[in-house]
């Protein structure tokens, strides 16, 4: 997923671990804590809970309480019920060390869910792997996130976009524009890209990485309509993605046009509305609206916990799936600690609302995945891709 700050040039995990334990010395001198740690387990979950990534937060968040609520009711972990610190990390990699490090301090945490954007979980991870802390991603991402105690739920390339290209080429055509953020994920995006579209005999004919915060595309459609572009490829996210697909909806640039939309979610379709983005293709790790009794039944037990109006993406599901591991290697070892963690999860298979998902050596998921497009304001099932392994880039 995209960032919203790098971290500055040069710095190193020496340099993130420094500022980790500047930070913890802080917290404890200032009185930050939160007292005592209670009896059992604990997860942190480090996640973005203001700001323009807050609705992904909102979706994490939605999947980690219904796993916690489900696992306390069936009797907990050893060491007894599981309970949940959040902590905001505004999509900020000094901030995400600082709140991840005021996690690590309390004794009972097990495991840290999150973040969301890649600049923090790069950040986050050394500081944690010193700590002995396990870290849980749960976002797509770009690949090659490799640690002995970083672990990814969410897709890498050949799981999302892998799928979406080939399908976009025969819908579309061959000629690619390419939009994305100028920030690491759509930049890695775009570099896996290139070569799978020459592969197709398709040619990229435009790319722009853009800052964050443009309200006006009319230049950017322009540059679209002149390229001759059949095919569009987005690595936008958040406000500014919805942005660009409402003015390219009105200017007409998305007619006669297929749209690949890396990391579209029934949540921001819900900002544009019914009618507003019509048939932009994604490949997610569940659809909402599927007929699949498991996703039906999920998508009701999140909703009688939250309300029958919440939008339930993928983004809940593999925040789900993550608690759902991080409990299975918990009862596995018999004991709540960091090191069970760690220990259980690699080679682990464990039940999820679309089938089994299982976790790799290598710290990456086998899971099911789906074409979908956007229809009515939803994602509408294209047709189920099939469990598919992962290349992460981590060996095995």
């Amino acid at each position: 997923m995209d960032e919203r700050a790098r971290a500055p040039a040069g710095w190193t995990r020496r340099g993130w671990l420094a500022v980790a334990l500047a930070a913890g010395g802080l917290l404890e001198s200032r009185g930050l804590g939160w007292g005592a740690d209670a009896a059992g387990p604990t997860l942190g979950a480090l996640l973005p809970l203001s700001g323009e990534l807050a609705a992904y937060g909102a979706q994490a968040r939605l999947g980690i309480d219904l796993a916690v609520a489900e696992v306390n009711a069936a009797g907990g972990v050893p060491g007894g019920p599981v309970r949940v610190l959040y902590e905001d990390d505004r999509s900020d990699p000094r901030t995400a060390v600082a709140r991840a490090v005021r996690l690590a301090q309390h004794g009972t945490v097990v495991a840290v869910i999150g973040p969301v954007s890649s600049a923090p979980r790069d950040a986050v991870a050394p500081v944690l792997d010193r700590l002995s802390l396990p870290l849980l991603y749960a976002t797509n991402y770009e690949g090659g996130g490799c640690g002995a105690r970083l672990f990814c739920f969410g897709t890498v390339p050949n799981q999302d976009l892998g799928q979406l290209i080939p399908h976009v080429a025969a819908a579309g055509g061959r000629r690619f524009f390419l939009i994305g953020a100028d920030y690491t994920w759509p930049e890695a995006m775009f570099r896996r890209a290139r070569p799978l579209i020459a592969s197709l005999g398709a040619e990229v004919v435009g790319e722009e990485l853009l800052p964050w915060g443009i309200r006006d595309f009319s230049r950017l459609l322009a540059l679209v309509r002149a390229s001759g572009a059949t095919s569009l490829l987005l690595a936008l996210p958040g406000r500014d993605g919805i942005t660009l697909i409402d003015q390219a909806a009105t200017a007409g640039v998305l007619k006669d046009r297929a749209v690949a939309f890396l990391g579209l979610n029934e949540a921001l379709l819900g900002s544009l509305g019914a009618g507003r983005a019509e048939g932009l293709f994604c490949a997610v790790p569940m659809v909402m609206d599927s007929p699949e009794p498991g996703v039906r039944d999920f998508v009701g037990r999140v909703q009688r916990q939250a309300g029958a109006a919440v939008v339930v993406s993928g983004y809940v599901l593999t925040h789900y799936n993550a608690v759902m591991a991080c409990v299975s290697a918990l009862r596995k070892a018999g004991t709540a600690d960091r090191d069970a963690v760690t220990a259980g999860l690699p080679g682990l298979t464990f039940d999820s609302p679309t089938g089994p998902v299982s976790v790799g050596r290598d710290h990456h998921v086998t899971l099911a995945m789906y074409l979908a497009r956007s229809a009515g304001g939803r994602l509408a099932l294209v047709r189920p891709l099939g469990r598919l392994a992962p290349e992460s880039g981590c060996g095995s």
